[in-house]
């Protein structure tokens, strides 16, 4: 009667789902490297949650010579946005989180769900065959009556035991319902029993103890998509998953996923639950999660328009994964991010403080130690896309730009006045506009006696002689007001050979009869 039930759900051909095994094999890795994935659904933003999970995957996968690959799992049509997919890869390309399988290719896919209905139908007529999942019936109105009776019976909510109607038809009823062309949806035939445990080793919480799953879940929805749970489980399998990391909110359904693949046969991945990322209540003082309808920092794309480097978010991102990140980055200031030797067990079970100023303590670093073309570079691309004139002032001369960001670039102690390409127009606005209030008595003294040319020890040695009864401090002081119209800038006697003899003895005369 199984097999009369599955020709009767599945009447299409299906490749079995020995034939699918066959088809997508074992990959061939070396010993112990980790295949990862990041299977986000297109149905919002990209935000933290999502990046950090993809940079731990991403980094697992690099460390061991293994794989790091993209899936959409876009089963559920109703809450998909427009765009949602290119989101996703948008969010993944600002922090330069490389693929190297997905959506644009690979020998595992397809790696959209929607694609891969008659994969999800072969391993679901298994289960039918083996008297492991059956129709259900069930209409809504049915199923909401059944929630109200469990809540006014004090009883968990679900469908399970006697709650589950249609586990105990008959098949000739079965039978009758399919071939009349009622509506159903294909259920699991839970063996579990709440009262038994399983042990799972969580690779970031250590040995866990759960209870066994007895729900008997929805595997296949009324339009014969499948839900999450059955197919991350089929598509883990098939892409021969090693690891999956994933927020701990799937910890509750963890049983469930474990009791999937050992009903269909598969070997379960590793996995690793991360904690959510959390912050300060302004309100409270305490620590609530990050949330993606409060909190504009939640989303990557807040991030891509501030204009944070990606080198800088991975940086700090790598703090808040791996406590000792911060000692091996002051060992090692030099060293690429690659070179960390990452460890989930360094992980935190719990969640970790998301702090902006933190963030720009560490982007500011980063970018202090990146050579005036990387910034020119990076900070143009940021403003053709955000800013476009400030694109257009910096392409104007690049050669300009370039030695205008070379400024207190480079040695021990690099200048750190920017976390952010936003804050380029202001920091740098001197080098393009006039300064308002420029000029004074000790400016125009000043540019009796300069000579551009001057290298800077003999520049300071012409400021020290014509300073009189003014401390040098001071004077200087004066000759920066007007020509920067700032009371602090970078290496002065550098601002003034970048602007240009021109521009210097004009701002040290503005304002003077």
């Amino acid at each position: 009667m199984s097999n009369q039930l599955s020709a009767l759900i599945f009447t299409q051909p299906l490749a079995t789902a020995a034939e699918l095994q066959a088809k997508y094999p074992p990959r061939e890795l070396p010993e112990g490297a980790a295949v990862t994935r990041f299977a986000p659904s297109p149905t919002g933003f990209m935000h933290m949650g999502n990046v950090l999970g993809a940079l731990v995957s991403r980094t697992l996968a690099s460390q061991s010579g293994g794989v790091f690959y993209l899936r959409l799992e876009d089963t559920d049509k109703k809450r998909e946005v427009a765009d949602g997919a290119a989101a996703i890869l948008s969010g993944l390309h600002a922090l330069e989180i490389a693929l190297d399988e997905g959506v644009d290719g690979g020998e595992y896919g397809p790696y959209t769900q929607s694609q891969r209905r008659e994969i999800y139908h072969a391993f679901a007529k298994q289960l039918v065959d083996e008297g492991l999942a059956y129709p259900c019936f069930c209409t809504a109105e049915q199923l909401q009556q059944m929630r109200d009776e469990q809540e006014s019976a004090g009883v968990n909510k679900g469908y399970y035991g006697g709650w589950a109607k249609c586990r105990c038809m008959p098949q000739d009823e079965q039978v009758r319902r399919l071939q009349a062309g009622e509506s159903y949806t294909l259920r699991l035939r839970s063996p579990g029993d709440a009262a038994r445990k399983i042990t799972v080793n969580d690779l970031i919480r250590g040995k866990l103890e759960l209870p066994e799953y007895d729900m008997d879940v929805v595997l296949l929805k009324a339009d014969g998509m499948p839900t999450y749970h059955f197919a991350h489980v089929v598509d883990d399998h098939l892409m021969r998953t090693t690891h999956v990391v994933r927020g701990d909110e799937w910890l509750a359904t963890l049983p469930l996923h474990i009791q999937l693949f050992g009903l269909l046969k598969c070997k379960p991945p590793k996995y690793a639950h991360i904690a959510p990322l959390m912050k300060l209540d302004a309100e409270t003082g305490g620590k609530r999660k990050l949330s993606k309808r409060k909190d504009p920092e939640a989303a990557v794309s807040f991030f891509t328009a501030q204009g944070y480097p990606s080198a800088a978010l991975r940086e700090y991102l790598l703090t808040l994964l791996n406590s000792n990140f911060e000692e091996w980055r002051r060992a090692k200031p030099a060293e690429p991010l690659s070179a960390f030797p990452f460890s989930l067990k360094k992980m935190s079970s719990s969640g970790a403080l998301f702090d902006l100023q933190k963030l720009d303590d560490v982007s500011k670093t980063v970018i202090s130690r990146m050579t005036a073309e990387e910034v020119f570079a990076q900070a143009l691309a940021w403003a053709q896309a955000h800013e476009p004139e400030l694109a257009e002032l910096l392409a104007r001369d690049a050669g300009y730009a370039t030695a205008m960001f070379a400024i207190d670039r480079g040695g021990k102690k690099p200048r750190k006045d920017m976390a952010k390409w936003s804050q380029v127009r202001e920091a740098y606005a001197y080098f393009y506009e006039e300064p308002s209030g420029a000029g004074s008595e000790i400016a125009q003294n000043y540019a009796d006696i300069y000579v551009h040319g001057d290298e800077k020890e003999a520049w300071f040695a012409r400021i020290k002689a014509n300073c009189g009864d003014v401390a040098v401090k001071d004077y200087c002081g004066a000759v920066r007001v007007a020509v920067t119209g700032r009371e602090n800038s970078p290496d002065l006697w550098a601002v003034m050979q970048v602007l240009g003899e021109e521009t210097v003895k004009r701002r040290l005369t503005a304002n003077q009869s």
